[in-house]
């Protein structure tokens, strides 16, 4: 059953579709009055509704008994990505939705490509549509953030019970160990430039609480790491 997102939740068990969605209902999908589609109100419930009308702009339907979707996972996970080069962001967004992440901000780091703020803010709208169309993909029940750039130096890491740094020089500690015992189900991941981090960044996140962990003894692609530690992750909490 095809999946849409709707804020406009109305009164009297009704709801709304507006926007791109409309000419994806009506012109794709061909979908017609009394069809049935699973509707998500973005904050994490979900729930059968069948269409009840079609105008030029919107689509109304008639919602069912709305529930807890049961794809959003119990641990909330924000990946710190720094940025890569061109291309490569689209992918790391969606794969990283279908994964369970819960945010991700793009960062810029010393070893990034220098990119201007104004040209990844310009791109803000098209990344929040990739993690749409991941997260109706994958049956989410939220759509997932994509956040403004950040500098490293000025990261907000307050707030997470457990911050996490792929570090290809770090030898000792594993992601499995760094999880154990961890209190609290909100956890940080920040992953570097693909000429990764200098050591005073490390130091610097360090002095914020953040755990340097191996992801193994291969040096893996700023694209791959975000996924792997990600998905890791969700199979030790999950």
């Amino acid at each position: 059953m095809n999946r849409f997102f709707t804020t406009e939740i109305l009164q009297n068990g009704t709801a709304r579709i507006l926007g791109d969605d409309v000419k994806h209902i009506t012109k794709v999908l061909r979908l017609r009055s009394g069809d049935k589609v699973e509707l998500c109100d973005a904050r994490g419930r979900e729930c059968e509704a069948r269409i009840t009308s079609i105008v030029s702009d919107f689509v109304m339907l008639k919602t069912g008994e709305w529930h807890d979707a049961d794809t959003e996972p119990e641990y909330k996970v924000t990946l710190f990505q720094c940025v890569p080069k061109a291309g490569k962001f689209e992918t790391i967004i969606q794969k990283c939705v279908e994964l369970g992440i819960m945010r991700i901000v793009p960062v810029q780091s010393a070893r990034c490509v220098s990119i201007p703020r104004g040209d990844i803010d310009k791109k803000l709208p098209r990344y929040q549509r990739v993690s749409l169309e991941a997260a109706k993909q994958s049956k989410r029940g939220i759509i997932p953030q994509i956040k403004q750039l950040r500098r490293i130096d000025d990261l907000d890491l307050g707030g997470f019970d457990l911050i996490l740094v792929a570090y290809e020089d770090e030898k000792e500690t594993k992601l499995k160990d760094a999880l154990k015992g961890m209190d609290g189900k909100r956890i940080a991941i920040i992953i570097g430039p693909e000429g990764g981090f200098e050591k005073d960044e490390i130091e610097l996140l360090k002095e914020q609480g953040a755990v340097t962990v191996t992801l193994g003894t291969r040096i893996l692609r700023t694209e791959t790491a975000g996924m792997a530690m990600l998905a890791q992750i969700m199979y030790e909490v999950e």
